[in-house]
């Protein structure tokens, strides 16, 4: 069986050792770096098959996939000290450090793939996106809901970037939560309205042809409210502001 190692235990980390652990009949052997020694330590609590190695490096030589989740300015000065093998598989979840860039920190491993696994991988509820298909890479997000296979590595800094927008999405339940509190509905109530209302509409999402523009159309009378406020947000620029953020962050991940 598998045995994959993570160096940097952050809350992603977390994730993808409880999709691999959690309510699984056989789960892998997963052995963690020593950092971050709270969470660690709690997660080997939880899991049996989990392990605390005593260095970086000894996660390394005990696993046969190295699932990268370091901070992306750590990333040069924790791989450049480790020894990867030949036929070692890694995965990274660093955001903004290359293919090519990973190909000289781990070399010689040449089974080598990035990825951007969500906080639902821990439920295995989330498809992640992965680039290049490598044999590790499948492995590993079969095991948390599939992943999404990206072509080239501009599709995939694209797809880097549009998970730049959940930040704005909470803000913008916000901004309608807080204008329902200044219009007189108790904070608490406002806020489970709009959460609500926003959950139900996700279940309309929850399939693989979902069209955006077919559901807008759905949720739209002709001279009605919803189609009044789309208008406003549209008058003032609001979606072209989207495309331009989105091409902001796309630039930051690809300066080249």
């Amino acid at each position: 069986m598998t045995v994959f190692g993570i160096i940097g235990v952050g809350s992603i980390a977390a994730a993808i050792v409880t999709g691999l652990c959690e309510d699984v009949g056989e789960p892998p052997q997963v052995v963690l770096s020593p950092r971050s020694q709270a969470r660690s330590s709690d997660l080997a609590a939880r899991f049996r098959t989990v392990t605390i190695a005593s260095t970086n490096q000894e996660v390394v030589d005990q696993s046969d996939v190295v699932v990268l989740c370091v901070l992306p300015h750590q990333a040069e000065e924790v791989l450049g000290e480790l020894v990867f093998g030949e036929n070692q598989g890694v995965v990274s979840a660093v955001a903004g450090v290359h293919l090519s860039v990973l190909q000289n920190l781990v070399f010689p491993a040449k089974d080598i793939a990035r990825s951007i696994p969500a906080p639902a991988v821990a439920t295995r509820s989330s498809i992640t996106p992965i680039y290049p298909a490598t044999e590790a890479a499948r492995d590993l997000y079969d095991r948390l809901g599939g992943g999404m296979v990206l072509d080239d590595e501009l599709a995939y800094e694209s797809v880097s970037a549009a998970s730049a927008t959940v930040e704005a999405y909470f803000h913008y339940l916000g901004a309608i939560a807080d204008w329902l509190v200044a219009h007189g509905v108790a904070a608490t109530d406002a806020r489970r309205y709009v959460a609500a209302t926003f959950s139900d509409l996700s279940e309309e999402m929850d399939t693989p042809h979902v069209d955006f523009n077919t559901l807008a159309r759905t949720h739209t009378t002709k001279e009605g409210l919803n189609e009044q406020f789309a208008k406003h947000l549209t008058s003032k620029g609001t979606f072209t502001a989207v495309g331009e953020g989105l091409d902001a962050v796309l630039a930051r991940l690809s300066p080249n």
